[in-house]
């Protein structure tokens, strides 16, 4: 993918939406249910377009506050997890009541970093929000602050927004703020400063520019924001930040809407595959035939009936090497199944899967998104 010039919300295909705790919670301390109607508005033009959306939202300790009666300005740590615990229930059926009005459905996906971290927890988390998303319904994603400390006193939801980007292969990350975006300097405080409208590369320039948060409930500031773009953009995901106090805040972007950009480029997105051949215990190996080495060239996923024989011991989310024949490498990926399982379906057609191990799992050893072929990116 090349740089964009002047991006259009219809440019992408993938898109993870994330809305602050601000926007959702407004001076009465009640959920902004006009505002959020308006996103799931823009949500469900985006969804009619073919464009596959996962919102991640903050606002569940905020919105847990008001219901459970807490006093907002002083919270301890468990009244913190309690209000979260309560608060989530009320923001997943606020937003299911607004994306009724279009029929879509909402799916909870509670995640905290270490699913995002531990390999096999990542390709389960992964698994289940593109198996949510072939099944046309909206992932909510929110941190699960009911359980994780130190997400609550430290975490954000822009960082996990950008993890969330990097997972699932998105190529837009819009995070709905209270800002528009990076200035030269906290235009609150200096009349001089300056919109940046695109970054193309971030630096230590840009992260001295952003200040800290003076939000009421929010964790996240335009460091945070800042950090999340920059794994975006080294991803291949671009990021813009807008201010989303405006009625349908995503369609106003294409509407010269002020806002930053944070434009990735092609050689960004080789960072993933780059990182799979440098991530390898020697010895997994997946023998395969010409046949079957000609279809992982054009573009297919390794499936079991190309599986000839099996090289050394290896677990679920693994990377193993591809070869045809004993020698001849074709390339690397991570695998689907451990290796005393593919020795079980090599040869199979995939729907003896779950006759043969007694569970459904992937239908494909390697999923070509998974697969690096070649000894170079």
């Amino acid at each position: 993918m090349e740089t964009l010039i002047n991006p259009s919300i219809g440019d992408f295909k993938k898109i993870i939406v994330k809305i602050g705790s601000s926007l959702l919670v407004g001076e009465s301390n009640q959920l902004q249910s006009e505002w959020l109607d308006s996103v799931c508005d823009d949500i469900a033009e985006m969804h009619k377009r073919g464009q596959s959306v996962i919102i991640v939202t903050s606002g569940a300790i905020s919105a847990g506050v008001e219901s459970l009666g807490l006093n907002k300005s002083d919270l301890r740590l468990e009244e913190k997890q309690a209000a979260a615990a309560a608060g989530q229930m009320k923001l997943t059926q606020s937003y299911q009541s607004s994306l009724d009005r279009h029929n879509l459905n909402v799916a909870q996906v509670l995640l905290t970093r270490g699913d995002t971290e531990d390999r096999r927890r990542y390709l389960n988390s992964r698994e289940t929000l593109r198996t949510l998303l072939k099944l046309n319904a909206i992932p909510l994603i929110n941190e699960n602050d009911t359980v994780v400390t130190d997400e609550i006193r430290f975490g954000d939801n822009d960082q996990l927004a950008a993890y969330v980007a990097v997972m699932m292969d998105a190529d837009l990350c819009i995070l709905l703020s209270d800002v528009d975006g990076l200035y030269t300097k906290d235009p609150s405080s200096f009349n001089d400063a300056k919109h940046i409208s695109k970054v193309y590369n971030i630096n230590e320039e840009h992260f001295s520019m952003a200040g800290v948060t003076k939000s009421k409930y929010g964790t996240g500031g335009m460091q945070t924001k800042l950090l999340a773009a920059e794994i975006c953009m080294k991803s291949g995901c671009n990021v813009v930040i807008t201010n989303g106090k405006v009625k349908k805040p995503i369609s106003s972007l294409d509407n010269k809407k002020i806002s930053t950009w944070f434009l990735s480029n092609a050689e960004s997105q080789k960072i993933r595959k780059k990182w799979i051949l440098s991530n390898y215990i020697s010895g997994n190996r997946l023998i395969i035939d010409e046949s079957a080495a000609l279809g992982l060239k054009s573009g297919h996923s390794l499936l079991p009936r190309d599986v000839l024989d099996v090289k050394g011991s290896f677990k679920r989310g693994d990377t193993v090497e591809v070869a045809l024949g004993e020698k001849n490498i074709l390339g690397k990926g991570l695998s689907a199944f451990g290796s005393e399982d593919i020795k079980l379906i090599m040869g199979h057609e995939s729907d003896a899967i779950e006759q043969i191990l007694g569970f459904k799992g992937r239908s494909e050893i390697i999923h070509i998104d998974d697969l690096v072929i070649g000894s170079k990116t």
